[in-house]
C-alpha cells in the first residue's frame, strides 16, 4: 500500500491511496475538479485510475469537487447518508452513490476500509482506517474536535497515521478569527489542536508506526514547527517518522513496508 496527499488544509483536502492493480482511492476532494485533476497529475494519477471517491463529511474543503469529478468521470462515491443528504443530494448522479454504514467495514480497490465515526460539526462525519491484504494499516484522522475511546481503539496498530494538528491554542486565541469562530474551532466538535493530537498519539502503540503525517494545519493559527514540536515533546514520536502534508504541495507518494518485512 502507498499513499499521497494532493493538498491538506482549510482551502482543500484530498488523499490518494493505492494497493495493487485495482485502482486508486481518492479520499475527499476539496478542490475544484480541474484543480484536483491537475494535482493528481503531478502524482502521476489520472481520472481513469480512480476506483472510487470516499467522502468524510460535507464541509466544502473536503467535498467541493466531488460531484463534478465523479459525474464527469463516472467514479463511484462512498459516503454516509448524512453526508450525502447534506451536500451531495441533487448534485451527485444517484447511480454513482455507494452509501456506507459508519460502523461497518467495506471492501474497495483491494482494501478493507473501516469507517470511524468522529465528533465534528457535520451531519454524519467519519474518518477511515485502511488495511491491505498484506496487513498494512493506514489511518486517516482529520476534522475532529475531541478524542473518544472508540477512536483510540480504531487507530491502534497503524503502520502510517495521517493526523490532524489544526491549530496552536495560543495562536488561535491571539489570531484574527472572530470569537464565535474561535470557539467553534477549539470546541469539542471542531478541530484537534497540537496538544490534543500529541496526547492522542501518546496513548497509541507506536511500535508499528512507520510514518506520521501532520495534516490540516491552519495557515492562520499554526506553524508546522509548532505541531512537530508538540508531537516530539508530548508523544515522544521519533523525528525521522514525521512528515508534513502542506496545503500547496500535499505529500509525495509514500510506500508502506509490509508488516511481514518488519521484524
Amino acid at each position: 500500500m502507498r499513499f499521497a496527499s494532493i493538498g491538506s488544509g482549510s482551502e482543500g483536502n484530498g488523499t490518494l491511496i493505492a494497493a495493487g492493480s485495482q485502482g486508486t482511492l481518492l479520499v475527499d476532494c476539496g478542490f475544484s475538479a480541474r484543480a484536483a485533476l491537475g494535482r493528481m497529475a503531478d502524482l502521476q494519477v489520472a481520472a481513469e485510475d480512480l476506483a472510487a471517491i470516499l467522502v468524510t463529511h460535507e464541509h466544502s474543503d473536503h467535498v467541493r469537487g466531488v460531484a463534478r469529478l465523479a459525474n464527469r468521470c463516472r467514479i463511484p462515491v462512498y459516503t454516509t447518508w448524512g453526508t450525502w443528504a447534506a451536500k451531495l443530494s441533487g448534485v451527485l448522479d444517484q447511480t454513482l452513490l455507494q452509501l456506507i454504514n459508519p460502523h461497518e467495514a467495506f471492501e474497495v480497490a483491494g482494501l478493507t476500509v473501516q469507517p470511524v465515526p468522529v465528533p465534528h460539526d457535520a451531519r454524519e462525519p467519519c474518518q477511515f482506517v485502511f488495511q491491505s491484504r498484506q496487513g498494512s494499516r493506514l489511518g486517516l484522522l482529520t476534522d475532529v474536535g475531541s478524542v473518544t475511546p472508540h477512536m483510540l481503539a480504531s487507530y491502534e496498530q497503524c503502520d502510517a497515521l495521517m493526523l490532524e494538528c489544526n491549530h496552536d491554542l495560543e495562536m488561535l486565541a491571539a489570531g484574527p478569527y472572530p470569537p464565535a469562530l474561535k470557539r467553534r474551532v477549539a470546541g469539542p466538535l471542531g478541530h484537534l489542536n497540537n496538544r490534543q493530537s500529541a496526547q492522542m498519539l501518546a496513548q497509541l502503540d507506536q511500535a508499528r508506526l512507520q510514518h506520521l503525517v501532520v495534516t490540516h494545519i491552519s495557515q492562520q493559527n499554526n506553524h508546522p514547527e509548532l505541531a512537530v514540536a508538540a508531537l516530539l515533546e508530548q508523544a515522544h514520536c521519533q523525528e525521522h517518522k514525521i512528515r508534513v502534508a502542506s496545503q500547496d504541495s500535499g505529500l509525495e507518494w509514500t510506500p508502506l513496508r509490509s508488516t511481514a518485512m518488519i521484524s
